[in-house]
């Protein structure tokens, strides 16, 4: 775990989330989805050092240092995982690509400025990074959780030069007007490490939004059935659901899948699950029963240090 040691020794056990209110993790059986204990999302990429020459020295200035690749144009359909959330029956959350939905174009931070309103949800987004939520909170300005604090950003710093969209339709939740959304975000400013509720950026953007504790660290308790079921689209007539305990952990599955990206998603399923065929009669969805899943390896990722440890 490595320096995350240093994090879990101010914990007494009860602090710690459990599938039982009096602290006992009974395992009945085999548990569909993950739960989490920690947040790994990372939304900084690590420097890379300077090319090398042959002799390990650093290439002159010259013509011998090989051309950078052509920048890729940022594509939601080729890398991003279209799902649904649902809590029992009713759809919470849905991201979509069919014609109708809600829209998924990404713009430059300038040109992301003129489409903003006071208490609008903002998410950036990149190739194999994971996405970051922000609020917008007007004059040009957002409030975000980044790196273990909610801070009060411009919106062109905070996206990090990453595009980005307004995704107020993504949940499907009754939203609070537009000035208790604002009033949400700019209440926590300052607020850091273990004064903060929420594991990532999407948790903190969603909650000032719609003001529901779910949103929130150990909001629900992880007792029963799994009310939860992440469904990922594997193609137009075939998808794969994954069921989880509470809405914080199912967060944690769907930022993972954003941040490894639609080939690698696809990828990882077909490798590990193992699909079952629909009967005569079924809809054209499968279900496919999935083998045991492994949560991220602490210390592997870190989303931009929005983790929080209680």
């Amino acid at each position: 775990m490595g320096n995350q040691v240093e994090k879990l020794t101010h914990l007494s056990y009860k602090e710690v989330p459990t599938a039982d209110p009096t602290g006992v993790d009974r395992d009945d059986g085999p548990r569909i989805g993950v739960s989490y204990i920690f947040s790994n999302d990372d939304e900084d990429v690590e420097p890379q050092p300077p090319p090398q020459g042959p002799d390990g020295g650093a290439l002159p200035d010259s013509g011998d240092r090989p051309p950078l690749p052509p920048p890729q144009p940022y594509d939601p359909r080729q890398h991003e995982v279209e799902c649904s959330v649902f809590y029992r029956d009713e759809c919470i959350y849905q991201k979509s690509f069919a014609p109708g939905s809600a829209a998924l174009s990404t713009y430059t931070p300038e040109n992301l400025l003129n489409k903003c309103s006071p208490g609008d949800l903002v998410e950036f987004v990149s190739q194999a990074q994971y996405p970051h939520w922000a609020v917008y909170v007007g004059n040009f300005q957002v409030v975000h959780l980044h790196r273990l604090e909610v801070s009060n950003s411009f919106l062109t710093d905070a996206s990090q030069g990453r595009r980005g969209r307004v995704v107020n339709d993504l949940y499907r939740y009754k939203p609070l007007s537009p000035s208790a959304v604002v009033r949400n975000a700019l209440a926590h400013v300052g607020a850091k490490e273990r004064e903060l509720s929420w594991r990532n950026s999407e948790s903190f953007a969603a909650w000032c939004r719609y003001g529901k504790r779910e949103f929130k660290i150990g909001g629900e308790l992880r007792i029963g059935k799994q009310p939860y079921r992440l469904q990922i689209q594997l193609s137009a007539q075939r998808s794969h659901t994954l069921e989880f305990q509470s809405l914080e952990d199912l967060i944690m599955e769907k930022r993972r899948n954003d941040q490894i990206g639609r080939a690698a998603v696809l990828q990882e399923l077909a490798t590990h699950l193992h699909p079952t065929e629909p009967d005569e009669g079924d809809s054209d969805a499968a279900r496919t029963t999935p083998s045991p899943l492994r949560p991220p390896a602490l210390g592997s990722e870190e989303e931009d240090g929005d983790s929080v440890v209680h």
